[in-house]
């Protein structure tokens, strides 16, 4: 049995759908009841409350770890949810780290991921990190100022990362539970390309085939967009990497490559596949 939490959001929907299609038992976890593929079992739980992962772990053997907002918000301790797969009788474990915690290092929501990373490597089960920069899925945060406007709002249009796709990782994540030789694998996931936001917005124009205007946000409007739902901490994090992406934050990585021998998705193709949300 393999758990996947955060089983309906976007890494965790098509990674849960993977194992499935691998002929692999799968518990997919959500906070709410969801739909979910054919065979697979769903628990709803609260990975922040008192009981945490425990209502899904009987009979798991490896777990796919993706921590909601809350989480990394101050007083959160994420750290006993490997306490409880490991006592669960959990023997492998894929955490989704953030790329921050190599190339940010000192970082507020970066050294407490870095401190769990570490938790991890001591826990005596295998495991592997993966690092992801910037999601395409993010762009959704635009949905529907383009549904109502044909407008996408962002801070920094002129700036880019290499951002990825989802699906991507979650490629990355189902290999990792599924074969040994990723044990110890930390992997830094990034798209093929530095894509500004300013060039997302012509991709969604594209998929749409319908113009897209492009709004430059100050920073302080996009904080307080953002802050509706993360942690200020991690809102501000992330806009300082937006803003001002280091040299390591500009690198396109090769490890999607390594691990799944194709090169990863660009941008135009997540935009494609999920144009239905901004029409």
């Amino acid at each position: 049995m393999i758990v996947v939490t955060g089983a309906t959001g976007n890494v965790g929907r098509p990674l849960t759908r993977a194992l499935a299609e691998a002929g692999r038992q799968v518990t997919a976890v959500s906070r709410h009841a969801a739909a979910v593929p054919d065979g697979v079992r769903h628990v709803a739980a609260d990975l922040a409350g008192p009981a945490g992962l425990e209502p899904a772990l009987a009979g798991a053997e490896a777990l796919f770890l993706l921590l909601s907002g809350d989480l990394h918000a101050a007083g959160a301790d994420p750290a006993d949810l490997i306490g409880q797969a490991v006592a669960g009788g959990v023997r492998r474990i894929v955490l989704l780290s953030s790329q921050g915690v190599a190339t940010r290092p000192f970082g507020p929501t970066r050294i407490a991921m870095r401190e769990l990373e570490d938790v991890l490597r001591g826990s005596g089960v295998g495991w592997s990190i993966l690092r992801p920069g910037g999601f395409a899925s993010n762009a959704l945060w635009w949905a529907e100022s383009v549904r109502a406007q044909r407008v996408v709002a962002a801070p920094f249009g002129d700036v880019g990362v290499p951002i990825i796709d989802p699906a991507d990782i979650a490629d990355v994540a189902a290999a990792c539970l599924l074969e040994d030789r990723h044990s110890g694998g930390v992997y830094e996931l990034t798209g093929p390309e530095v894509i500004t936001p300013r060039r997302q917005a012509q991709a969604i124009a594209a998929a749409l085939g319908s113009p897209v205007r492009f709004h430059d946000l100050t920073r302080d409007e996009a904080s307080a967009a953002m802050a509706h739902g993360m942690p200020v901490e991690l809102a501000e994090d992330t806009l300082d990497i937006l803003g001002s992406p280091n040299p390591a934050e500009l690198r396109v990585s090769p490890d999607v490559q390594r691990v799944l021998g194709t090169a990863p998705r660009p941008f135009a193709d997540w935009a494609a596949r999920n144009v239905a949300a901004f029409r």
